[in-house]
């Protein structure tokens, strides 16, 4: 027993050496473990924003792509000289002015809906804090002069409207009357035109154009 005597403190240093070891790795574990964890948060948290900003500028190319197609039509879009007009305003400043359209060529008006901002439009899908869009639709009563005269009318308005469907049919009871059903896109700006260019890259995008007919 004796001659082992001289191997206990070797002994003794090992053991106290595999318990320093042991210690050690049970408390850096859970800061390798929180390391990790935070350099995967910190990973998708970047990756969120690059996402982000790959959206942002594919809404800012095809913005820019809308506004460009407008500056290249013979038209404009209505804008408002006034900031913070609301909906209505815009609205009724344009639809006014479609009213009018229809008293000056004798047209009668038997029912009007609108529609504020619809969905499927390009101009609010992709920029609806910069354009105000209402789809007018009208059940109208004319003849064959008056609502030629109203169609030249809208062509020739400055600013741009678009006409979703015209729907024609003679009255059963003098087939000069016309009765009309007739569907106009009024566009407008929210607020005075900003002509700033948006510099953002400018990716080929499907559905991005709108290509605004005269």
């Amino acid at each position: 027993m004796d001659k082992y005597k001289r191997y206990y403190g070797v002994i003794s240093f090992c053991i106290a050496i595999a318990v320093i070891i042991v210690v050690g790795v049970l408390l850096i574990q859970p800061k390798i473990a929180e390391t990790k964890s935070l350099e995967s948060t910190i990973a998708e948290k970047q990756a969120k924003a690059e996402d982000l900003q790959h959206k942002l500028n594919i809404v800012q190319a095809k913005i820019k792509k809308i506004k460009n197609s407008i500056t290249s039509s013979q038209k404009k879009i209505y804008s408002p000289i006034e900031a913070d007009l609301g909906n209505e305003t815009l609205f009724f400043t344009l639809y006014n002015d479609v009213i009018e359209m229809l008293h000056a060529n004798s047209i009668k008006i038997k029912s009007i809906d609108y529609t504020y901002n619809p969905s499927t439009d390009a101009f609010v899908k992709f920029g609806k804090d910069v354009y105000f869009v209402c789809d007018v639709k009208m059940e109208l009563v004319s003849n064959y002069v008056n609502l030629g005269k109203l169609i030249q009318d809208l062509y020739q308005y400055p600013y741009y409207i678009k006409i979703n469907d015209l729907e024609v049919k003679p009255y059963d009871k003098d087939k000069k009357i016309l009765l009309s059903t007739l569907s106009v896109r009024l566009y407008a700006h929210t607020a005075p035109e900003d002509t700033t260019e948006i510099d953002a890259p400018a990716p080929a995008l499907d559905g991005a154009t709108s290509e605004l007919p005269q």
